[in-house]
């Protein structure tokens, strides 16, 4: 901290808020909660007086500090903006009005969330179930010494602190949209290709693959006693999460399970036909799946990846002629007969390089994005560590 400010307890710079209310069962609350790490107070609901079970609740006022007793030690301070004043908190959300000509509230929100000041925080916190229950209290709050520069200085540099973390957001912004286009960019792509290979001429589908249907002939899926064996087993969770290729399970099946279900070879497509609907991915192992997954094995002269391509563009088409149901569902019957471009295999390897290469550059975009987004989350605990040193 700057050796040049003073500092003082939080006690001599704010004066705690009394503005406690007896619950009128005819009147509406505002109430708030706030979330962690520094973002601050939120509307939380709205309620009558007859909906709550408190006898007693604390208005706010525009300019108020406060914080969450509960997880105080996870950031949760922040400042009453306009939109919030008048709103209602419980016991639990001690609520501070500053000295006037002493404190910045904004300069106040910015300390607390340096890292080393939530450390001592939670050092003070007191409770039965760690992070979660352990409180705050006032008398630690009030104790904190915080290095105060004159009011004048205080702004200056809450300014300067807002103008650096404003360019911070918009550089993430930035990497957002940039992802976002660029998965554009693929998919558009991919739907001129195949939309042009539609054009050279189509067969059904059933005649270029054979289309067999999932099978878990018991219900509940769920019974324990057709699990824990060596069957690799999935749902439409796994397909819809992977990118490509499938390359992760979470449960087995043991034989008797395996007895009531299918297994479909590495390399057969996989495509959901209800709930999730046109979820696709290539199995790398052989693997069970249940009567909500229909296996697509392609017949000589069909690449696997091409049918992945050309299953995933016809995702949105699938939805649109999935019948109403309880749920809306496909089945054979609407598959089998799809229309699907008759391609030689050397095209459709074409189309499917074309489409790998366009996503593997999308792919390094991501994960160069990744490691940017860790050097941007730390940009603004070191330009906060700099701001209460006096150095911004």
């Amino acid at each position: 901290m700057s050796k040049n400010w003073p500092t003082v307890k939080l006690g001599d710079v704010l004066t705690p808020a009394a503005r406690d209310e007896v619950v009128d069962a005819s009147k509406e609350y505002r109430l708030l909660g706030i979330r962690l790490d520094g973002q601050g107070p939120f509307l939380r609901e709205t309620l009558m007086g007859t909906q709550t079970s408190a006898t007693k609740l604390f208005r706010v006022g525009e300019g108020d500090f406060i914080y969450s007793r509960l997880f105080a030690c996870r950031g949760a301070f922040g400042v009453i903006n306009k939109e919030l004043d008048g709103c209602y908190v419980s016991g639990e959300f001690p609520t501070f009005i500053p000295v006037k000509d002493k404190v910045d509230v904004e300069f106040l929100k910015y300390w607390f969330r340096l890292p080393s000041v939530i450390a001592t925080v939670d050092k003070d916190c007191s409770g039965s179930t760690p992070l979660t229950r352990n409180r705050f209290k006032e008398n630690f709050f009030l104790a904190l010494k915080i290095p105060l520069p004159p009011l004048v200085e205080q702004r200056r540099t809450v300014a300067r602190i807002e103008v650096l973390a404003a360019k911070i957001n918009e550089a993430r912004t930035l990497r957002h949209q940039a992802a976002e286009e660029a998965e554009a960019l693929v998919s558009a792509r991919s739907a001129d290709l195949l939309r042009e290979s539609l054009g050279k001429g189509t067969v059904p589908l059933e005649s270029i693959a054979i289309l067999k249907r999932g099978k878990f002939s018991h219900r509940p899926r769920n019974e324990p006693r057709f699990f824990g064996g060596t069957h690799p087993w999935i749902q439409i969770g796994e397909i819809d999460s992977a990118e490509k290729f499938i390359r992760r399970w979470t449960e087995t099946l043991n034989d008797d399970g395996l007895a009531i279900s299918k297994k479909f070879p590495k390399g057969t497509v996989l495509i959901s036909i209800a709930a999730t609907i046109g979820a696709v991915g290539i199995l790398d192992f052989d693997c069970c799946v249940p009567d909500s997954i229909v296996g697509v094995t392609p017949r000589n002269g069909t690449d696997s990846e091409f049918l992945y391509h050309f299953l995933r563009y016809l995702r949105e088409h699938l939805e649109e002629i999935a019948p109403q149901s309880a749920q809306k569902n496909i089945n054979l019957q609407i598959l089998s007969p799809l229309p699907v471009p008759k391609l030689p295999l050397p095209e459709q390897r074409r189309i499917v390089a074309e489409l790998d290469a366009l996503q593997a550059s999308v792919d390094a975009l991501k994960r160069l994005q990744t490691e940017t987004a860790a050097e941007l989350d730390a940009l603004l605990p070191s330009i906060l560590d700099k701001a209460f040193k006096g150095e911004l």
